[in-house]
């Protein structure tokens, strides 16, 4: 390997990453390694900690997914208390995962994703980004402004704040709902569904024009993971864990969440923070699967909501069951929004859910507590150990874009493959190998707990990009 090409950073991604080509001597890519650069650790600095705090202390590792943390670690939180969930209190909490899917789906969607497929991957970078979508598009910038605030307000009408709500605690929600934020919300439904069915209807012609991303953005044989609902339907909060084969053969049936390490296990490499969990029966790193929107439709007998399931029949039409390649994640998670507004819809028509008895107490009764839940990104598990005081002795927490690391990783091999050459370097050939990576909307900032001496650059630069001075740590 002669040659070393460094995307750094990863452009329009949540968190900081870089991507490292190895090429040959012809200028063919050998090797395409993902790097996660950061490190925060949370699995560590929550040790010594009590239980109680662990659900809003999680939700802390993200910004843009909070709420996912804050439920995982609660449901954590209950079976340490082992209480039994007040009814209500389990609809608000699954109410709010749905606005948090919402948000976060639009904005991979539409500030993130779109600016390719609108303006073309090999377009000019300067007005490839959201900007460029204000100028160009203006009523597309809108929707997604619009959808993106509609999850937030949610969120903030039911938990009190839009980022880092701490409404969510052990046994169940702090609050219940009000009549007042009950009509806020269901008058917002309508233009929101509307924003939804308009989109999808505008994105799905635009797939005729990428047929080469689609051939090649992670389209390989993998496994699937989600959450299923006891009749197979698309699960967000609860449930059990199904996992498919490239051929839609389910090979995991109905494992229950809190037997997950039967199922999964985590490997470590030196050149990133980020660790590689994988299929335990077949090893490492034969056990690649993959998480997210693009995987729970795969894994679903249907999703459960007539529009939904509409939209369902044609995706699986058009790009097979089970889907593989992860350039159809983008139309996933179109999908999957339709699917909550549609859920919080009905949630929302139930008056049980105005009942003001949204906790249960307890002092922390069993040692282990697991939590799974389904975040934007994919699945995600808390698993808290305590002592017999309720302090944390150590915790584990798998999240959704760690599940995907292989699977990313293996992508950006095959992106590369199939678009650079390093002969005749152009932006858009990487722009590609980065695309790859946002779509599957990595949310690097709470995956990142991997121990290890990572190997190191440090380059300082002259106000005028001349380099004044690199310091460099292998990993030796």
């Amino acid at each position: 390997m002669t040659r070393t090409i460094t995307i750094d950073p990863i452009t329009r991604i949540e968190g900081h990453a870089k991507i490292t080509l190895h090429l040959n001597d012809s200028g063919t890519v050998e090797q395409a390694l993902l790097h996660t650069t950061q490190f925060r650790g949370f699995e560590k600095f929550c040790e010594g900690r009590p239980y109680y705090e662990m659900p809003a202390l999680m939700a802390r590792s993200c910004g843009i997914c909070p709420v996912a943390h804050l439920i995982a670690g609660a449901k954590a939180c209950d079976e340490i208390l082992a209480v039994k969930i007040p009814r209500p209190a389990v609809t608000l909490r699954r109410m709010m995962n749905y606005a948090q899917i919402i948000q976060s789906h639009a904005l991979c969607f539409f500030y993130l994703s779109s600016p390719d497929f609108l303006f073309g991957f090999d377009s000019d970078p300067a007005t490839r980004n959201i900007a460029g979508i204000v100028a160009q598009n203006p009523e597309l910038a809108r929707d997604g402004i619009r959808l993106r605030q509609f999850g937030q307000q949610i969120i903030e009408l039911i938990g009190g704040k839009r980022i880092h709500p701490s409404w969510i605690v052990p046994g169940g929600v702090a609050e219940p709902l009000t009549v007042e934020h009950r009509e806020q919300i269901r008058a917002a439904i309508p233009p929101a569904k509307e924003i939804a069915l308009r989109t999808i209807a505008a994105f799905k012609p635009i797939l005729a024009k990428y047929e080469a991303e689609i051939e090649t953005f992670g389209n390989f044989p993998s496994l699937f993971m989600g959450l299923v609902d006891d009749k197979g339907e698309l699960e967000h909060y609860d449930g059990k864990l199904r996992v498919v084969d490239s051929m839609g053969n389910i090979i995991v049936h109905a494992a229950d969440p809190a037997q997950y390490a039967d199922i999964i296990a985590e490997a470590v490499e030196p050149w990133t923070f980020m660790k590689f969990p994988y299929y335990k029966p077949l090893g490492y790193p034969n056990g690649m699967y993959r998480v997210g929107p693009l995987a729970r439709l795969n894994v679903i007998t249907r999703c459960g909501t007539p529009l939904a399931d509409a939209e369902l029949e044609e995706f699986r039409a058009k790009c097979g069951k089970p889907a593989l390649s992860s350039y159809h994640a983008h139309w996933a998670r179109l999908i999957e929004i339709l699917f909550c507004l549609e859920r919080l819809e009905r949630k929302l028509a139930d008056d049980s859910i105005l009942d003001k008895h949204v906790r249960a107490g307890a002092a922390a009764n069993c040692r282990d507590g697991i939590g799974v839940a389904e975040a934007p990104r994919g699945t995600l598990i808390h698993h808290y150990h305590v002592d017999d005081d309720g302090v944390m002795q150590w915790a584990n927490m798998i999240i959704a874009t760690g599940h995907n690391n292989l699977a990313m990783n293996r992508s950006i091999l095959q992106v590369a493959r199939a678009f650079v050459d390093g002969e005749n370097l152009r932006e858009g050939m990487l722009n590609r190998v980065e695309a790859v990576i946002r779509a599957y909307d990595p949310c690097l900032s709470c995956s990142t707990h991997a121990l290890g001496k990572m190997p190191l650059s440090i380059e300082l630069y002259s106000p005028e990009r001349t380099l004044l001075k690199k310091m460099v740590r292998n990993d030796e």
